[in-house]
């Protein structure tokens, strides 16, 4: 794996490749023009540089300026970072080498993080901590006043062309949509960093390759947006042997006006008390995922669904033969549902996601 890691000035990207480095990372710098490419020398500054150019960080206080860092383990004093050349050189020498661990805090425009994300070992990790907190640390080491923290940091996250425009390519913003995990640094001391960390698990495969239980529960999740259900937006994916079979949304049937546009009259809550009663007639997710393929749904299907399903839908997914259902979401009749798939042998689990914006 190689992790890349991006953020704001004194947010905690040293705290964090420490971190890495106590896990047997392999610590890598692109050279500048005082550096010399795959130096051996230990070069303190360079190895702490902040990502942004920012020199005056002092290795031997924690991020948090609360006292001294735990002294290195004898194996990390060996892990002296290793200079390459150029983006290109590095990013050969790590796919050469894919089956090692490394991590970076060298790389900071769009068009070179988009070299590496090509890559399926690539992660970039972008960290950041309250703007007052990262102003107190950064005066522990060098006096810099709050107005000059703040241009600073606006330069970093948005870049140096004016606000209206679109953000630098070597902003922080432009690079929001590459990261695939956020830390939001607001502990008070490096170990509840590192038990955070811990309980990230960076190590985790599912933050670069989503397992099928994420994926299809992700393609729930998207399908749930084409609802047009006034009441919630729910969405299924019906798939047997890890094949998708069909999706559905909750929302009016075929040829009748959308729900959001006055098509159902009960979830657009205008049947009142003493009128004639209105049925919903919005379908489900569920039901409409089933409906699209009955001849085909088959013994062994698994049902994904952003939501918990609701009994009726629960008794036709049980008639059809699916074996299992995935759900993320609560509902209010989770229970009932539970209590008839447990008695049609019908396996009920909800789905664990990989913890990745925290």
């Amino acid at each position: 794996m190689f992790i890349a890691i991006i953020g704001t000035r004194s947010s905690g990207k040293t705290a964090v490749e420490d971190y890495l480095v106590h896990k047997d990372f392999q610590p890598v710098r692109i050279a500048n023009d005082s550096e010399d490419a795959n130096s051996d020398s230990s070069s303190e500054s360079a190895s702490i540089a902040d990502p942004y150019n920012d020199q005056l960080t002092s290795r031997h206080l924690s991020f948090l300026s609360l006292g001294p860092m735990p002294p290195p383990s004898p194996a990390d004093l060996d892990k002296k970072p290793r200079y390459f050349s150029s983006p290109s050189d590095l990013l050969d020498h790590v796919t050469r080498h894919w089956r090692l661990d490394f991590v970076t805090v060298d790389l900071h425009t769009r068009d070179i993080v988009e070299a590496f994300i090509k890559r399926p070992f690539f992660l970039l990790l972008s960290i950041d901590a309250p703007l007052l907190d990262r102003f107190q640390r950064a005066n522990n080491t060098v006096s810099i006043s709050l107005e000059d923290f703040c241009r600073e940091d606006d330069s970093i996250v948005f870049g140096t062309r004016p606000l209206q425009e679109s953000a630098s390519a070597s902003s922080l913003y432009s690079l929001g949509d590459l990261v695939n995990i956020h830390v939001v640094n607001t502990f008070q001391n490096l170990s509840f960093l590192y038990s955070h960390l811990d309980d990230l698990n960076l190590l985790d495969p599912g933050h670069l390759r989503p397992q099928w239980d994420a994926y299809f529960m992700t393609l729930a999740s998207l399908a749930s947006k084409r609802s047009n259900c006034m009441k919630r937006r729910v969405g299924a994916v019906l798939v047997r042997e890890n094949r998708i079979l069909a999706t559905g949304y909750n929302g009016t049937p075929r040829g009748l006006k959308n729900c959001n546009e006055g098509g159902c009259i009960q979830c657009n809550g205008t049947s009142f008390p003493g009128n004639i009663a209105h049925e919903c007639v919005c379908l489900h997710a569920e039901e409409n995922a089933l409906l699209h393929c009955t001849e085909r749904v088959g013994l062994g299907s698994v049902l994904y669904c952003n939501t918990c399903p609701c009994l009726k839908c629960t008794i036709k997914i049980i008639q059809t033969g699916v074996r299992t259902v995935v759900y993320n979401l609560s509902y209010k009749v989770d229970d009932a549902s539970a209590k008839l798939f447990a008695e049609a042998g019908v396996e009920l689990r909800r789905f664990q996601p990989v913890q990745r914006h925290y």
